[in-house]
């Protein structure tokens, strides 16, 4: 995540009179939707609000800043829900509808479409069926290794087919130097009350890797591995039909999208391991191996899954740093079943 910068809309934004929670007070009436709908369900997050109707999920961002975003302006909300769609529809076809525009008429009135105004942009999609998740399917019991190899099969076509970016490999390597140092100094922050000693042992084998092994890391890069991936891979993003549909990419900043295969999918069978589908590491990586011919070593797939896990660690924590703290005893817990598992797949490195 990034740090907070500022949450207003700019006063010379079109359609700035138009205040934000006017918006949200009006997407949550039922009546504001087309076809109309006995409900809406509300979501929010860092960055937006979704809202659900009996079919179709509706999503406004946020006027908010932050390290790598700025959805500040009408301008930028409307090219990031453009890039949204455009990005989801590489995993997600059949879920991602267009854009849509809040409008207001003349008279005054906020409106869902139409010609008027627009004062801001939202996302369309299809809603999909929540049980079908993939964290509810492991969350119950229920997820079967046919129905993950169907998933696997999906990502593993789109990486096999996705054009390689150039990158150098000395610089690769580096960028994780740089980034296992930012989420050692994060994580030890006295205030959170992480474990330092943990912390530090956990960063100190990540980087004696790459000091011993700089190949490991270097070798993905020139062997032309690194890929436009889709940047947030977890399981609340999987949704298991017959033809799987993968939402919620990272669609703000590109450079968090030009990522190893190997990497994000060590992130998806780390957040499955966490919640109870360990069995889900074997297919993924075989499924993997089997369309790609990609056999990354097990060492490598140990690191990213460590480093991953302080970054999500690191992300859990900051929740602490925002203005309104929901739920401020479950992010010091959840950072540390992050580190405990950053903690067992450091301890394998070696």
């Amino acid at each position: 995540m990034h740090k907070p910068d500022q949450t207003v809309a700019s006063a010379h934004s079109p359609g700035a009179g138009v205040s934000v929670q006017a918006k949200v007070a009006f997407l949550r009436r039922p009546k504001s939707y087309p076809k109309g709908t006995r409900r809406v369900d509300v979501v929010e997050t860092h960055m937006s609000w979704v809202f659900l109707t009996a079919t179709h999920a509706y999503k406004l961002k946020k006027p908010v800043a932050y390290d790598n975003l700025d959805f500040r302006t009408l301008a930028a909300r409307k090219h990031f829900c453009e890039e949204e769609v455009r990005l989801n529809r590489r995993l997600a076809r059949e879920t991602y509808r267009g854009t849509v525009p809040l409008t207001v008429t003349p008279d005054g009135h906020l409106a869902l479409g139409g010609f008027n105004e627009p004062v801001d942009w939202l996302v369309k999609m299809r809603r999909l069926p929540a049980e079908r998740m993939l964290d509810r399917l492991i969350d119950q019991g229920e997820l079967r290794k046919p129905q993950l190899r169907t998933v696997i099969l999906k990502l593993a076509g789109f990486y096999r087919a996705a054009t390689p970016i150039e990158t150098d490999p000395r610089d690769y390597r580096e960028q994780f130097v740089r980034e296992i140092q930012a989420n050692q100094e994060n994580l030890s922050v006295p205030v959170y009350g992480l474990p330092a000693g943990q912390i530090q042992a956990i960063c100190e084998a990540q980087q004696a890797v790459l000091k011993a092994r700089p190949e490991l890391l270097e070798g993905r890069a020139t062997g032309q591995r690194i890929v436009e991936a889709h940047g947030d891979l977890r399981p609340e993003h999987i949704c298991v039909e017959p033809e799987p549909q993968i939402i919620d990419c990272l669609e703000f900043h590109r450079a968090f999208r030009l990522l190893d295969p190997a990497d994000e999918l060590s992130f998806l069978a780390l957040e499955c391991e966490r919640l109870g589908a360990g069995f889900a590491d074997p297919v993924i990586f075989d499924v993997y191996r089997q369309v790609t011919d990609d056999a990354p070593p097990d060492v490598l797939l140990r690191f990213y899954k460590s480093f991953r896990a302080c970054l999500r660690a690191k992300v859990a924590i900051w929740h602490l740093r925002d203005k309104t703290v929901r739920e401020p005893e479950k992010w010091p817990r959840l950072a540390r079943t992050y580190l405990d598992l950053a903690a067992r797949y450091a301890d394998a490195l070696g």
